[in-house]
């Protein structure tokens, strides 16, 4: 990361902005980087405006990948679930049944491309700076900052390239030669999946689970933020402000009036459908590409 006055600027190795935050300038002083501590940001609502899938299909949308009726049909059908549906084993397996519609037979460099073509067009200005800024304040002490997401890692990978940070936990999906088979590895990285790849990561990276710090928005994400020694709930939706409070966590939002609450809508599973609602684009775009 590179800063001149309030402005800081991240960019990738080609020179690409990777986004930034307004931070006041500060002295050069040495760091002592504490190697058993670490930060674990969410991505949809915490460090992005909106579901980072739900951007990569509008950005797929743009590029003729499938219409913006499609777009709009499904982005429907997501909100309704989101609202309606309740969490149960059902729910989750439609969400993992239509993550492995999204990926089955795309090349994943072509997917990571996709991603970092879209992220500077769209999720970019979406990024919230006050987020980015506490991820900055972790790198800043020499600690490192994973996000950690249901999307596809691929996605969560760029992401995280194009902010500066770490690197990224996100649904794996299995590849050979390349290409995506349909087949996850291992579930959707959700809920208690979550804090698990956290615990995972820890005993990899020799991390102090207790030393760490986790943001989410999400009530979801209860098991991530309960498994470090700081939590802090970011833009929470209202199960998740009701137990910050309890709990005594620190809570930071970044949303005014009407706004919040248009944004703050849950994330559950379905991210999934959204991965749906691309993968059936796709699939329309390929039929349209034979014909």
């Amino acid at each position: 990361m590179t800063g001149t006055g309030k402005v800081t600027v991240s960019t990738d190795a080609h020179g690409h902005t990777a986004g930034w935050s307004e931070t006041p300038a500060a002295p050069a002083t040495t760091v002592t980087p504490d190697p058993t501590a670490a930060a674990f940001f969410d991505v949809d609502n915490t460090m992005m405006r909106g579901a980072s899938i739900y951007w990569f299909a509008r950005g797929l949308a743009a590029r003729n990948y499938f219409t913006a009726g499609d777009l709009a049909r499904f982005a429907w059908q997501q909100a309704r679930f989101r609202l309606l549906a309740t969490e149960h084993p059902g729910d989750m397996t439609q969400a993992k049944e239509a993550a492995l519609a999204f990926v089955q037979g795309w090349r994943v460099d072509d997917v990571e491309r996709l991603t970092e073509e879209i992220f500077d067009e769209l999720m970019a200005p979406r990024i919230w700076a006050g987020t980015h800024r506490l991820a900055q304040r972790h790198l800043d002490a020499g600690e490192r900052v994973w996000l950690v997401s249901a999307a596809p890692v691929e996605i969560g990978r760029v992401i995280a390239a194009r902010l500066g940070l770490t690197g990224a936990i996100g649904t794996v999906a299995e590849v050979v030669d390349g290409a995506y088979t349909g087949r996850l590895v291992g579930d959707l990285m959700h809920g208690p999946a979550k804090a698990e790849a956290v615990a995972q990561l820890a005993a990899v990276e020799g991390l102090d689970l207790a030393r760490c710090a986790a943001y989410s928005d999400s009530s979801n994400d209860l098991p991530m933020l309960s498994a470090v020694g700081r939590a802090v709930a970011v833009n929470p939706d209202a199960a998740l402000l009701r137990q910050a409070r309890e709990r005594g966590w620190d809570v930071r939002d970044f949303r005014t009036g009407r706004r919040a609450a248009r944004i703050a809508v849950p994330s559950t599973a379905a991210a999934g459908l959204l991965a749906g609602a691309v993968s059936a684009g796709l699939a329309l775009h390929r039929r349209r590409q034979r014909a």
